[in-house]
């Protein structure tokens, strides 16, 4: 079987999951390109399991100061660079087309008629989840942006709807962890504002990511670049993470633990709809602001969730590699019948 596999770049979590698939996929001896659209091409790093991979320019959102910038997005698309490359991908080749949220590859096998398989948090969007900040432009750029011919949504929480638990790694759960570790990632943020923001908190020790690392005046707050095996090291022994509300990082802190406070990008349903989600299951905190006060409550909580998920991904492939029958619900079941959640207590 010859995949054709449509990843967005814009955020990372798209491209965390897109590694752990191309993990399993390769297990199974599919056979698979892969296309990553949403940044420029030098911006992508640690793609070594991609085995090669085209790029195009695709669509992504602008943001500034934590907020998306709907004028500049406009303004910064290229609709005929999006047509092109619409127009020129040659998916004759191939027998099956998944897309992880990625346009240029929904619409080409919408266009050409190649059945598509999304797989992606977005998906889940198609059915009654939590939602938050939503608005009839927001639905329809949610519906539109990567359309596709089965959508299998993913989410934390299965809320009597047909998705299914994130795709990620089962991680090693290390018992040594640092009480006053916090991982900081708020790319979308000004970073010389948190540094300021978290500079008063000085027996916490910050490990600030960020897409540009500016250097930190300050002792107790470390710079860090975007790595995956540096910022998993750092997830890793960290008691919390202070971030963004994307999917597949909250996942991530979910499975290994860690307490979980999230500040939504402004004007981004999908993010403040993940800060509802995580509020009403109890599995993190929030604040619509990055606010000092908040900060300050949350680093003293002494308290986590720990919640296992099975192998999806594993799943996932299988069902691909069996011609993907039709879906009944004791398969979604099953899924979420392996799914543990037990307290952490962080000393």
């Amino acid at each position: 079987m010859k995949i054709f596999y449509g990843i967005q770049g814009t955020g990372n979590g798209h491209i965390t999951r897109g590694r752990i698939m191309a993990k399993e996929l390769q297990k199974a001896n599919l056979d698979v390109t892969y296309q990553f659209t949403g940044r420029p091409s030098d911006k992508f790093f640690d793609m070594e399991v991609f085995n090669g991979y085209q790029w195009r320019q695709g669509l992504t959102f602008s943001t500034n100061n934590g907020k998306i910038n709907h004028i500049k997005t406009v303004l910064q698309s290229k609709p005929k660079d999006f047509l092109r490359d619409i127009n020129q991908l040659d998916l004759t080749q191939y027998d099956l087309v998944i897309c992880d949220f990625e346009p240029v590859t929904a619409w080409a096998a919408r266009k050409k008629n190649v059945k598509t398989l999304g797989i992606s948090h977005q998906y889940a969007f198609h059915h009654e989840i939590p939602r938050a900040g939503n608005d009839p432009v927001s639905e329809l750029v949610m519906r539109n942006f990567a359309p596709v011919d089965i959508g299998i949504g993913l989410h934390w929480h299965h809320f009597n709807q047909p998705i299914l638990p994130p795709v990620i790694e089962t991680p090693f759960v290390t018992e040594k962890v640092q009480r006053n570790k916090i991982v900081v990632y708020l790319p979308f943020e000004n970073q010389q504002h948190i540094f300021k923001l978290l500079s008063p908190f000085k027996q916490f020790e910050f490990f600030n990511y960020s897409p540009e690392a500016i250097p930190s005046e300050y002792s107790h707050i470390h710079s860090k670049p975007l790595s995956v095996i540096g910022f998993q090291k750092d997830l890793s022994d960290c008691s919390g993470i202070i971030c963004n509300a994307g999917f597949e990082l909250a996942s991530e802190a979910l499975q290994l633990g860690k307490k979980i406070l999230v500040k939504p990008v402004h004007a981004q349903m999908e993010q403040t709809s993940n800060a509802l989600a995580l509020h009403k299951l109890g599995y993190g905190q929030m604040m619509n602001n990055v606010d000092a006060e908040v900060i300050e409550q949350w680093l003293y909580e002494t308290k986590a969730l720990r919640v296992t998920y099975p192998n999806t991904a594993k799943y996932l492939v299988e069902w691909i590699k069996n011609g993907m029958p039709s879906l009944q619900q004791s398969w979604y079941d099953r899924l979420w019948s392996e799914v543990t959640i037990s307290p952490v207590e962080l000393h």
